[in-house]
């Protein structure tokens, strides 16, 4: 009696995709978990928080400021925005905002891939092809991560003239030689399909070593069937994008400097180059859950409370909590109204 092989394997199979799934629902909360252990360590090399003075300081936020902090915000949002309206034929600026906001919320309050289901529902709606769209969505997250490890870059100019830790230096030239190597592989795999054959199956194969289910070959097939999608946007679509985004970076670091003024820390205390050339030079740490939420925090906690002194740590603290706040809570709220309006649009539209 013959044994059909693949019959065996998959039990297998079916277990590693179970596990597959259940560490994509628990990555975040683990990464979230090690975020604020290793941000309790850090400030606790800092110094004890006066709580009470750090609530303090937040009462020093007047209505103009939280005008201001808004306005930013929504520069911030528009900015983040505009590589999608490149990469995705048809879709408009206030719609690529909508879908954002809203992929935001899902991904925040639900386990992956929620927001790409309710992307793709959106683009449905709105007569995009879905699989067009998930296509620029993609290219909008690789030239992010191009942003994101290259922001030290930016950073170190801005500290040119402060004194800046040599590990911190090379922890910055690693993250743009990261930068530059997607850059590379992004605008290589527009060049060709030889090219982009290549890089995904030297991908696929580097993935193979952490899961034995994957198929070099089928990533190379994935990578050419991309690239026949997207070559000509990335043409046209990346250098915009990467303005863009950087423009969307500097509009978060524009928010923090506005908390850091209006609760009380001066130019003299922390000048404006320290605390935006700072933030940059830790911004790879919003790769971790919630942008960094609690490690990025800490980092900035100690960077600027050795300029400044440790008389200003609560109103440096003060300042994070009311930027996290504008940059996390508000897009979340925005989420779930622009959410409500697309289904109600949607339903609109079947009736």
């Amino acid at each position: 009696m013959s044994v059909n092989p693949q019959a065996k394997d998959e039990p297998r199979v079916n277990e590693e995709s179970r596990r597959a799934r259940i560490w994509r629902i628990l990555r975040p909360i683990v990464l979230l978990v090690v975020a604020f252990l290793v941000a309790r360590i850090i400030i606790g090399i800092v110094g004890a928080i006066d709580w009470p003075a750090v609530w303090a300081a937040m009462g020093l936020l007047t209505v103009p400021a939280v005008v201001l902090l808004l306005l930013a915000l929504a520069c911030r949002q528009m900015f983040n925005a505009v590589p999608l309206t490149r990469f995705v034929p048809g879709l408009s600026l206030a719609r690529s905002v909508k879908n954002d906001l809203t992929a935001f919320l899902i991904g925040t309050v639900a386990p992956p891939p929620s927001d790409v289901v309710l992307r793709v529902s959106m683009f449905r709606s709105w007569g995009i092809d879905p699989v067009e769209g998930m296509a620029g969505v993609t290219l909008n997250m690789l030239v992010f991560y191009v942003v994101r490890f290259a922001a030290p870059a930016l950073g170190l100019l801005l500290l040119a003239f402060e004194e800046v830790e040599a590990g911190r230096v090379w922890l910055a030239v690693a993250s743009v030689i990261i930068a530059i190597a997607i850059l590379v592989a992004l605008v290589s795999i527009s060049r060709g399909d030889r090219l982009a054959t290549v890089i995904g199956y030297s991908a696929g194969r580097v993935a193979a070593r952490f899961r034995s289910d994957v198929d070099p070959g089928a990533w190379a097939e994935a990578v050419v069937d991309f690239r026949g999608r997207v070559g000509d946007r990335v043409k046209t679509g990346v250098a915009p994008s990467l303005l863009s985004l950087f423009a969307m970076v500097l509009s978060d670091s524009v928010i923090l400097l506005i908390t850091l003024r209006t609760v009380g820390v001066d130019s003299q205390g922390l000048p404006a180059n320290v605390i935006i050339g700072a933030f940059l030079l830790a911004y790879p740490l919003t790769l971790f859950p919630m942008a960094g939420l609690g490690i990025l925090d800490a980092v900035l906690v100690a960077a600027w409370t050795a300029t400044a002194g440790i008389e200003f740590e609560a109103q440096i603290v003060a300042a994070l909590i009311i930027w996290r706040v504008v940059s996390l809570l508000v897009p979340i709220a925005l989420g779930a109204v622009a959410l409500l309006a697309w289904r109600r649009s949607a339903w609109h539209a079947s009736v």
